[in-house]
Order: structure tokens, then sequence, then C-alpha cells
């Protein structure tokens, strides 16, 4: 039997649960013997908290009447017993609804008032202004109440053509695309911008998150919906009717918004949803599959997705199919197939990814702490051999030896002054990096962009103004991480240099690689650019249309802009951390050898006594490397199953 994207979440998150325990435990370990430096334990922690709070979403995206919201529910929600989220005819969620887990979040239904589209504040800023919400205790094990709270996010208001004009619903330049208006000449607009869902479902807890969205193409559609949400999600899945196929409406959603590159088709999967309407008691099961099939194949070719990543399934069958433990309705109505397929493309690429993480970070880890571990015992190895040389030799020998110790800790100690001024180089090559990719330099280059498209009017040549934009901003990425560059280039000569003068075992990674943010830069760049189609380019003659796409945009590029950053900081910081190890190690090599120095001056028979102590601290040595090897093992063999087809 297949097993349901329920159960593979589950083991997804066991997986991931397991990994960051151990990951805690290793850390524990390491600072406890004093093997973790600052880059270590940063990094180890990283690797912790993207374990623990690693996050899978999943958006539905449809015209309306579609049956998303009953897609949810079967997924989802069919453990109730009844329907979750609203799922009636005709028009259900008015406005794009997140359902997740937060742990400092009480369980809640929180509801952003429309008039905040009034301000100028972007999604992103009304999430951290949590007074201005309205907030609604959940009991997640009563079903009821659950269903009844979500029913608000179908409430409307009504309001005049005026105030609808000012809140995005109402365009002169489209009168065909206008809601009607009632016996008073007023307007149906959703009372809510944005929905938000908290509470400790089994699968939210897993750290899945479910996007519900309105149709796209709805006049009063958000753009930081369909640029920055929607993009972002690990799996949209794109509801069609099955009697229907593709609508022109479907068709021009799939291009404006959903169309992907060519090596992300893993993440879309289309869905021809309601297929019982295709039944016919007058055809043979057959015939009925074929046309099902022929309507799969229609599908698949108009929106350009091979044939496989479109799948026939009815969800209301479905969830009656779970409620009522109906096997071979469950089977019939498509859903088992839609919940494989899901598990194998969203988790099985999240554990991927999640795997090659860990196993890089375990790498780094082992060289880096062999090394530190290397160096101790070369150390020792020194010492034991400076006292065994003393052996027999009279008290000025060991005068002598002293002061040769002093003379190269005076040495070391010296060379340090150049140490500090490399770092201060390096924090200014640091700092320069953070001007680039700060919220300041971003806020100017969206001032123009801005600029541009608040010019009354249409906009010609707007592509031109988004491709010119985009050029700078990659152009600020390439020169921070040119920055980069420079402070690796400084530190290699520095670490040639220490390995050279005092027997260090400096070695530097190589320095972050922005490909990575640059695709993200251009992907972002691609999902505007597709967005600024003909339909929207009459909402940007809206200067406040354009405002709100321009703060959309300004969000997704600070996290980008960060996340580039943190990544330069952190191998910086790394780089930092092993030269402040090996100079710390150095100083209590230096310590040690004149405390056996002096030892041997005051006791007789100490210097056995002090070879056997260096041996005995070898062998720890010796056991820490290999607990180390067992310890991190786990990681780099213990392969997670992907989600399986059986």
């Amino acid at each position: 039997m297949a097993t349901s994207f329920n159960d593979q979440l589950g083991q997804h998150g066991a997986w991931r649960r397991e990994l960051a325990l151990r990951l805690k435990l290793l850390s524990a370990w390491m600072k406890e013997h004093a093997l973790m430096d600052a880059g270590v334990e940063a990094r180890l922690r990283r690797l912790e908290d993207q374990m623990r709070s690693d996050k899978v979403m999943v958006a539905f995206v449809a015209e309306f009447s579609r049956g998303k919201s009953e897609m949810i529910n079967a997924v989802f929600f069919a453990g109730y017993g009844r329907r979750i989220m609203p799922a009636s005819a005709g028009r259900t969620t008015m406005c794009p609804t997140e359902l997740g887990y937060d742990a400092d979040v009480p369980p809640s239904l929180r509801l952003l008032p429309i008039e905040s589209r009034l301000h100028p504040q972007s999604l992103a800023d009304w999430r951290q202004a949590p007074e201005q919400w309205t907030h609604i205790a959940l009991d997640v094990n009563d079903a009821a109440q659950l269903a009844q709270t979500m029913e608000k996010v179908t409430e409307v208001r009504s309001v005049s053509q005026e105030e609808a004009r000012a809140l995005g619903f109402w365009h002169d330049q489209e009168p065909d695309d206008n809601p009607p208006l009632d016996a008073e000449g007023r307007v149906e607009v959703p009372r809510w911008r944005h929905a938000l869902v908290n509470m400790a479902h089994p699968l939210l807890l897993q750290g899945l998150v479910i996007l519900d969205t309105p149709g796209l193409n709805a006049i009063g559609a958000e753009p930081e919906l369909t640029v920055n949400l929607i993009p972002q999600a690990h799996a949209v899945v794109f509801i069609l009717g099955a009697d229907t196929g593709v609508t022109k409406s479907d068709l021009s959603v799939w291009r404006d918004h959903l169309r992907p590159a060519t090596d992300a088709m893993e993440t879309r999967l289309v869905v021809l949803n309601k297929v019982d309407t295709l039944w016919d008691a007058l055809s043979t099961p057959e015939q009925v599959q074929l046309q099902v099939d022929r309507q799969r194949v229609a599908s698949a070719a108009l929106l350009g997705v091979p044939a496989q990543r479109v799948l026939a399934v009815s969800a209301q069958k479905g969830l009656v199919a779970k409620i009522t433990d109906d096997g071979p309705l469950l089977h019939a109505s498509g859903l088992p197939a839609l919940e494989v397929v899901l598990g194998q493309g969203i988790l099985g690429q999240r554990q991927d990814i999640l795997r090659s993480a860990v196993a890089r970070g375990i790498t780094d880890l082992r060289t880096e702490t062999s090394r530190v571990l290397h160096v101790r015992r070369r150390d020792l190895a020194e010492q034991k051999m400076e006292l065994q040389g003393l052996g027999g030799k009279n008290l000025t020998v060991v005068k002598n030896m002293r002061q040769r110790i002093e003379q190269e800790k005076h040495e070391f100690d010296m060379g340090n002054a150049k140490v500090h001024a490399v770092r201060a180089i390096q924090l200014k090559l640091l700092g320069e990096a953070y001007v680039l990719l700060g919220s300041r330099t971003l806020k100017a280059e969206m001032a123009v962009l801005a600029a541009a498209l608040q010019k009354p009017g249409w906009k010609r040549g707007v592509k031109g103004v988004y491709a010119a934009t985009f050029a700078r901003l990659r152009d600020n990425l390439a020169k921070a991480y040119t920055a980069g560059e420079e402070i690796h280039s400084m530190l290699a000569a520095t670490f040639g240099q220490l390995n050279t003068e005092f027997g260090f075992s400096l070695l530097l990674a190589d320095a972050p690689d922005a490909q990575h943010f640059q695709a993200e830069l251009a992907e972002i760049e691609a999902s505007h650019v597709q967005y600024l189609s003909l339909r929207n380019a009459l909402k940007l003659a809206q200067p406040e249309f354009a405002e709100r796409l321009v703060r959309a945009l300004r969000s997704r590029l600070r996290g980008v802009n960060q996340s580039a950053f943190d990544e330069l900081e952190l191998w910086s910081k790394s780089a930092s951390a092993q030269l402040e190890d090996q100079l710390k190690e150095r100083r209590k090599s230096f310590t040690r050898r004149l405390e056996g120095i002096d030892r041997m001056q005051t006791a007789a028979g100490g210097l056995d006594a002090q070879v056997a102590e260096i041996e005995d601290q070898e062998a720890v040595l010796g056991q820490f490397e290999s607990r180390l090897q067992l310890l991190t093992s786990y990681f780099l063999t213990t392969a997670a199953p992907r989600p399986s087809l059986e």
C-alpha cells in the first residue's frame, strides 16, 4: 500500500529530530573537551537550528471554485472527520491563508484587516506588528470550533467604489474585471487582507506550512503573494477542473505567475480536480479512464509540463473515503497517488538538501578538529622531547633552556601585532561588504525603481528598468564577495607565514561563492518580469500598486542579501576562530613548557613523572580522535530513506 503524505511527513520529521539531537550531543561533547572554537560552534548551531526549524511549504493555487480548500481538507485534515477549511460552493477563501506552527505564538487565527492596504507597509512589515492583527483563539482538539473559526476567511464587507478603488479592488482601466455593483452601487471586497493560522496539528508540528490562495487573477490579488510567497514554496499544486481542463483564465495564471524554469519543474504539480464529474455509469471504466487520460495529456501540452506531472483527483470523494474508511473509493479518488508524488518530490528533495548540508558541515568539522588535535599532539611531542633532552643535565643547562623558551615566547608575542593588523583589515573589508548588502544600499536601489514605476501613466520600458536595477544588485553582490576574496588572499598569506615561522597548521577554506545568491537574484528577477504581463501593466499604471510591488521586492531582496552576508561573515569568523584557537594553544604550550622546567628545578625525579604525564595526555588525545570519528560517522554514513513508493 502506498505511504500517505502524512506518514511520509512524519518520517521526515522524525529523521530531522534525530539529526538535531545527535548534533546537539556532538556539540556538547566537543565543548566539554575544549575541541570547539567559535567558528565550529556557530556552524554546528546553525546546522542544528536548520534541522529543528526546517519548513516545507506547499502552496495550493487555482482560480475560484476549483476545489483548493477541499483538496487541503482531503490531504491534511481528514483526521478530524469533517471539513476544516471552508469549501462550500462559490467563492470560499477570500484572502491568502497560511497554516503553520510557531511554538512562541498561542494557537490562533490572526487576521490582517483589508484597510492595511491603505498604508505603504508590505506584508512582511505587517507580520512584525502583531497588535495590528485580529486574534482569535483556536482549540486544536475541537474540530467544530476550528471549522467555525476558519469561516472567518470567507468574510466580505461592502464599500463604496471610491474605497474599493483605494483598496485596489476597482480599476477604471479594467471595467470587465471589476466586481459587480449591488443595488446601492457598492462593491463587495474581502474583510481581511491575509490570514495566519497557528495550530499544533501533527503535520504542522513536523514543519509543514500550507498556503491557500484566492484566485491569482482576481482584480485585488496581492503582488507580494505572487512574487514572494508562491515562488518560495517548495511545491505548488495548481488545481484545474477535470471537466474543463485548462481554461483561458487558468492559462493566464500559469503563464503570469506559476510557469517554472525547466530545472524547477519538479516543484510544480498539476491536479485535475473533481474527476468524479467524468465518472459515467453509461460508460465502461476503460472508456472513463481513456477520457481522463486525454484530458491529462491535453492539459500537460497546454501548460508545457510532462504528462506525469498532471494527476486526476477527486478531493471530495477522497475526503469522504478517508472519513468513512472506504478503501475502494479512496483508490478511485486518485488522492493516494497525489500524496505519494507530493511526498517523493518535496520531502525527498528537502532530505537531499539537508543531508548535503550536514555532510559538508561534518566533513569540515572533522578536518578542523583533527587539525586541533594534531597541533596539541605535536606540542606535547615537542615538550616531551625537550624534557627528555634535559635528562642528566645540570641546573645551568636547565636555566638556559628556560631563557630560550622565554625568548621564543617573546618573539611569538611580538608577532601577534601583525595578527592584530590583519584582523583590522579583515573587519574593514567585511564592513565594506556589509554596506554593499545592507538595508541602506538596498533602500536606495529600490527608491530608483519605485520612482520609475510611480511615474503617471503607461509604464513603457518597465522591463528595462527592472533589468538595470537587478544588474546593479548583482554588481553589489559581486563586489561584496570580491571583498571576501581579498580577505581570503590576505589570510592565506598570513596563515602561510605563521605556519612557516611558528609551525602552525592553519588551513584556510575557500572563500564563499556568490553563485547561489546570483542564481536566486536571477529567479526573483524572472518572477517579476513574468509578472509584468499586459494585464498587470495596467495595474502598474496605479502608483499605489507599483509601490506595493516594490515593497514586496525589497522584502524578498533583503532576505537574499542578509543570507549572502551571513555566509560571508560566518566564513570570516571561522577563519579568525581557527587562528585564535592555534594562538591560544601555542600560549598554553609555552606555559606548560615553562612550568615543566620549573618543576624540574624544584623536584627531584620530576622528569620521569612529567614525561609520563605527557604520554597520558597523548593517549587522551588519541581517545578523542577515535570518539570524534565514532560520533560523526553517523552523519556521513547513515542515509535517511527517501519517501518510498510502496
